[in-house]
């Protein structure tokens, strides 16, 4: 690398410790130029700045990313921009969500979806893991990623007119930040923020003092933690669906409960205007109800498809956008209840699984194997040293007589009614038979599978063995907490902890992780985590896969970033 040190100097001094080292994994070569990107914009570094290290460093500028735009079938992944002529009316289809629109509660993918359309968050997270200022301007770290503070956007506006200041982004996050409110963002903030650690600095200034170190706080405020919209002062979160205030780009218009609703322009908007001049959202019960209405032209584009249950989207005649991504299913086994308590018997059931063919039968090429953690190749310290678990039956058979049932035993794995999960469940159903598991499959709506999102109130958390829908994220953090860290209903560490997973080692492994603020210590630490969960096996990630998303061939624009589907930029010709 050709460095340039009279022009990198001054760009690097009194950046402080963690952005500064940054810098130096990058000039040290222990850093790609995409892995750069990547990391010093979820350390504050801004995107002219990354551009002039680059160059200093002999790089050219960088491709961050946008949105990613419309190509015909086959799908591709290539980024994008609208063709057509704005100041359309856009007829979008998703799936209908499983609860009330309500930041506070939302946990599926239509709900967060929906928030889409009218919220906007301190950052956001890109198609290429870049992170990007929103309500925010610019962020930093202290010197150990205990405390990151964020200078908020002046001369933003509500889509009702009233400006927006740091007060609401200080409800917000205090709101968010406490376990017996914010259910769902407990996920991301448990261990890590309570609502005393949110802190007013000034009037263009918060700060969040953590209770753990998170080298990756940036995302725990991009759209990926979809439930911190930023939302009015004092506002009463029971009318957000009658009132759908936010500082997105649209506004609504009239929304009914179950079927849809209309959004407009929204006049106040800080920045650029939507495109489309009108967005009418229509949701449906599954994905082949919104695949039969894109191929009725009811719609002209839809949030998500499967190749398995929408492979003719794939045969010609639509706009496809696959993203790679950390789109995951995750199987579940109580490690507190029955057979499952023994390590043995989760390792025999991972063995039957024939990954390959599950990728082939399900995703035609449009996925990748999992190996048991939550380290998609997608992310950069995913470290590929820990061996592949294959199918092994024999092997399978032993260790379940290792464990003392040689016979097998009969069990009910519990599961939703969305996408490929009811075919994934029949197969891990036939696999399973193999070594005399005899599974018994409860498949229900997603309203009836999720629950209360509490323990003791959802088939999800409380069932024996459990399959559910992740979406993609920017940093693993939350796949890392959330579903394997220990329980504690107080600080609402392991909210997702449908396997009851229990293990001092890994929480001390994952915290460590979290802080982490080096892409070197992340992969390190990622092979010892990998090599843990093989061990454990609590949790079974048998593929990760692409998101894909079809628009009729007149229309393009759609933004499909991880977590999220966005509509402001499409166009119709």
């Amino acid at each position: 690398m050709d460095i340039d040190h009279e022009r990198l100097d001054p760009l690097r001094r009194g950046r402080g410790p963690i952005q500064e080292h940054v810098i130096d994994e990058l000039v040290g070569g222990r850093l790609t130029r995409r892995a750069f990107i990547r990391r010093a914009s979820q350390v504050g570094i801004g995107l002219p700045a990354i551009a002039a290290i680059l160059s200093a460093c002999g790089s050219s500028s960088p491709k961050t990313g946008s949105a990613p735009s419309s190509t015909s079938t086959p799908a591709t992944s290539a980024s994008s921009s609208a063709t057509g002529k704005a100041g359309a009316t856009i007829r979008a289809g998703q799936i209908v969500p499983s609860g009330a629109i309500n930041p506070l509660t939302v946990n599926d993918q239509g709900g967060l979806e929906t928030l889409d359309i009218v919220g906007e968050w301190l950052t956001f997270c890109n198609e290429q893991l870049v992170h990007q200022p929103l309500l925010a301007t610019s962020w930093a770290p202290n010197h150990d990623a205990t405390a990151w503070t964020f200078k908020i956007r002046q001369g933003v506006k509500f889509n009702d007119g009233t400006p927006m200041t740091v007060d609401d982004v200080v409800y917000t996050m205090k709101q968010q930040a406490d376990p017996k409110l914010g259910l769902n963002a407990a996920s991301v903030f448990g261990g890590t923020l309570t609502s005393d650690g949110v802190e007013k600095i000034d009037d263009q200034t918060i700060r969040f003092n953590l209770e753990a170190a998170d080298g990756s706080f940036t995302d725990a405020v991009s759209q990926t933690n979809y439930n911190v919209m930023i939302v009015p002062n004092n506002y009463d979160w029971a009318n957000f669906e009658s009132e759908f205030p936010g500082t997105g780009k649209f506004k609504m218009v009239n929304y009914t409960k179950n079927v849809g609703g209309t959004f407009v322009r929204n006049p106040h908007y800080w920045g650029s205007p939507a495109l489309p001049a009108k967005l009418e959202l229509t949701y449906y019960s599954d994905e082949g109800s919104t695949t039969s209405a894109l191929q009725a032209g009811t719609i002209d584009c839809d949030d998500l498809f499967t190749v398995e249950g929408s492979p003719q989207l794939l045969a010609g005649g639509y706009n496809v956008l696959a993203l790679k991504s950390t789109l995951q299913r995750q199987l579940s086994m109580r490690c507190d209840v029955g057979p499952f308590t023994n390590k043995l018997v989760r390792q025999a059931m991972a063995l039957t699984l024939n990954r390959p063919e599950i990728v082939a039968a399900l995703f035609k090429g449009y996925a990748i194997i999992g190996n048991d953690n939550p380290f998609a190749p997608i992310f950069p310290m995913y470290n590929p040293s820990v061996p592949q678990r294959v199918q092994n039956i024999p092997m399978a058979k032993k260790l379940m007589a290792q464990a003392g049932v040689p016979r097998g035993f009969a069990v009910t794995l519990a599961t939703e009614q969305f996408e490929e999960i009811p075919e994934y469940a029949q197969i891990v159903k036939q696999s399973a038979a193999a070594i005399g598991i005899d599974i018994s499959l409860s498949i229900t709506s997603q309203t009836e599978y999720y629950g209360a999102g509490t323990f003791g109130q959802s088939p999800w958390l409380d069932a024996t063995m459990s399959i559910v829908d992740y979406g993609a994220r920017g940093v693993p953090n939350v796949y890392l907490e959330a579903p394997l860290q220990s329980i504690n209903l107080k600080t609402g560490q392991g909210s997702w902890n449908a396997a009851h997973f229990n293990d001092p080692t890994y929480d001390a492994l994952s915290k460590e992780y979290v802080a982490a603020v080096d892409l070197s210590t992340q992969r390190r630490l990622a092979g010892q985590i990998e090599s843990l969960l093989l061990d454990e096996t609590p949790i079974i990630w048998a593929y990760f896969f692409d998101g894909l998303t079809a628009q009729a061939k007149n229309v393009s624009g759609i933004y499909p970033a991880p977590l999220s589907i966005f509509y402001y930029n499409m166009t119709k010709s």
